[in-house]
């Protein structure tokens, strides 16, 4: 599957704007931490205040293609504690917490809802569509404004595609699957890759080499006039072509049988 979000500049991304927020206090402290991460090179994903252990602010970031390692976690935490003292936007004692999004990831950009098509999902409405604020389907991307959705719990595949305006969305994440995970390990795979090729670990892939995205999207080559035949690969060696070649010398088998 081709991810939409790949073909757009890493600073585009960078600056597109969130579509659902926080609210209340986590508001507050978005404010201060946004135009931080933005500057480090980092894009908000989400901030969670919460009452465990005292008084907790979870602060989900990532980079804009998605990828996130500890030692990023680690820069944007040293970086944002002596901001966050400074502009106090929590009267009272806190522990901060910087993470990835994770896997089930919330969906908080347009970009999310192109990137993760053909995922499972769960989105709350803060506004109700057709009388129900609960969804969960297969994303099909983003039309317009609005988020395509096809629900999984309707009979009727004609019935089960619905437009979910996007600014109207409280909250959108992902469904931990198989087929997420699968995705998941392959971006992380690919995003190591080009790490170590950054740090010189490993050598810049050869000049005729093509990416992933672009092997996905090339399109296979159409042949004009006569059709060319694929050369016939040898047989395998296994018993049954064996015994056919013995019938084949004994002339119990026709030499053009299978062809």
């Amino acid at each position: 599957m081709i991810d939409p979000a790949a073909q757009i500049p890493d600073h585009e991304l960078l600056d597109e704007p969130r579509l659902v927020v926080e609210p209340g206090m986590a508001a507050r402290v978005s404010s201060v931490v946004a135009p931080v991460l933005h500057g480090m090179g980092y894009r908000l994903v989400r901030i969670k205040v919460s009452g465990e252990a005292g008084c907790t602010v979870q602060i989900m970031a990532e980079r804009p293609d998605g990828s996130m390692r500890i030692e990023d976690c680690e820069a944007i935490s040293k970086a944002l504690s002596p901001v966050l003292d400074v502009a106090d936007p929590i009267d009272k004692a806190y522990r901060l917490e910087v993470s990835s999004p994770g896997i089930d990831r919330p969906l908080v950009r347009r970009s999310d809802f192109e990137r993760y098509a053909g995922h499972l999902a769960k989105i709350e409405m803060a506004v109700a569509h057709q009388g129900r604020k609960r969804f969960r389907g297969i994303l099909q991307g983003v039309s317009d404004n609005a988020v395509r959705l096809h629900r999984d719990d309707v009979q009727n595949d004609a019935d089960g595609d619905v437009l979910l305006i996007m600014e109207d969305i409280a909250d959108a994440r992902l469904v931990l699957t198989d087929e997420l995970i699968a995705e998941s390990m392959r971006r992380g795979k690919i995003a190591e890759r080009e790490m170590k090729r950054d740090l010189g670990i490993l050598p810049p892939p050869p000049s005729h080499a093509k990416n992933d995205s672009a092997r996905r999207k090339a399109p296979k080559p159409k042949l004009r006039g006569r059709t060319k035949v694929p050369a016939r690969t040898p047989p395998k060696n296994t018993k049954q072509h064996r015994l056919d070649a013995e019938r084949l010398r004994r002339g119990d088998l026709d030499s053009t049988e299978g062809e």
